[in-house]
C-alpha cells in the first residue's frame, strides 16, 4: 500500500506556480519603480529650483556679501557728496571742478544746470554751504554699479546771519570707473 502525503492527512508543502507568484512580485517591482522615479524627478525638480535662487536678482546683488565693495562704495560716495555739495561764495570753482571729476551721465548734466544759478546766488549773497553724510547705505551693489539711500545734513550760513541746519535724502546712482566710483544719478527723496 502506498500512501501520499494527502492520504496520512499531512500537507503538501505549498508550492506556487509561476503565474501565482507573479501578480505580486510585478506589482512590488512597479512600486519600486515609480519611487525611484519619483525620486529622481523631485531631485531635478530641486536642483531646477536651487538655479532660479542662485540666479535671481537678489542673489546678484553683493551688498550684504562683498563687504570691502560695500565700504568702498559708501566712503567714495560720501566724499562725492561732501565736496560737490559744498561751498563757499569765495570758491564755488572749486566746487564746480570737483563735480566735473566725480560726477558722471545724468548726475553731471543735473549738477551743471542747477549748480550754474546757485553759483551766482552764492557770491551776491555771501552763501556758505556745508554738507555731511550723516548715513548712507548700500541697496544695491552688482560688480560696476551701486544703488544707495544717503541722509545728509545741510548747513547753510549767510553773512551775518545764523546758520541753519536742513535734513536731506537722496537716492544716488554710481558707477566703478577706473576703481573709483563716480555718481551717475541723484534723485531728491
Amino acid at each position: 500500500m502506498s500512501s501520499t502525503v494527502e492520504d496520512i492527512g499531512v500537507e503538501a508543502p505549498d508550492e506556487q506556480t509561476p503565474q501565482a507568484r507573479g501578480p505580486g512580485r510585478s506589482r512590488a517591482l512597479i512600486a519600486g519603480c515609480l519611487a525611484v522615479l519619483l525620486l529622481v524627478l523631485g531631485g531635478a525638480g530641486m536642483l531646477f529650483r536651487a538655479h532660479q535662487l542662485r540666479n535671481t536678482p537678489a542673489a546678484a546683488n553683493r551688498a550684504l556679501t562683498d563687504t570691502e565693495a560695500t565700504s568702498q562704495v559708501t566712503g567714495d560716495v560720501s566724499d562725492t557728496l561732501g565736496k560737490v555739495l559744498s561751498y563757499t561764495p569765495q570758491a564755488t570753482g572749486v566746487t564746480a571742478q570737483s563735480a566735473r571729476e566725480l560726477l558722471a551721465g545724468k548726475a553731471a548734466k543735473q549738477y551743471t544746470a542747477l549748480f550754474g544759478q546757485v553759483g551766482k546766488r552764492a557770491k551776491e549773497q555771501k552763501l556758505t554751504l556745508t554738507t555731511q553724510v550723516v548715513r548712507a547705505g548700500v541697496t544695491r551693489l552688482t560688480g560696476s554699479e551701486a544703488q544707495l539711500l544717503v541722509f545728509l545734513d545741510q548747513t547753510a550760513q549767510r553773512k551775518g546771519r545764523p546758520a541753519g541746519v536742513v535734513a536731506a535724502q537722496l537716492s544716488v546712482t554710481a558707477e566703478l570707473h577706473d576703481g573709483n566710483w563716480l555718481i551717475t544719478d541723484i534723485k531728491a527723496r
